[in-house]
């Protein structure tokens, strides 16, 4: 029974720790853009291609 007077201040203190980090993230706009990541995986980067990639190639054909 005496662990309770342990586990219930630890609880407590993770409890504050991320009500904390929630409120500063929320602060510091980190939920103002949710769409971006999401749309950017549909969208292929610009990869430059290596010139020995396309040497490669061309001896290959």
């Amino acid at each position: 029974m005496s662990i309770i007077y342990v586990l219930i201040p630890i609880a407590m203190l993770f409890v504050l720790i991320a009500v904390g980090i929630f409120f500063w993230a929320v602060k510091s706009e980190q939920f103002d853009d949710l769409d971006r990541q999401s749309v950017s995986i549909l969208f292929d980067d610009d990869v430059k291609q290596n010139p020995d990639d396309s040497q490669t190639k061309r001896k290959q054909d």
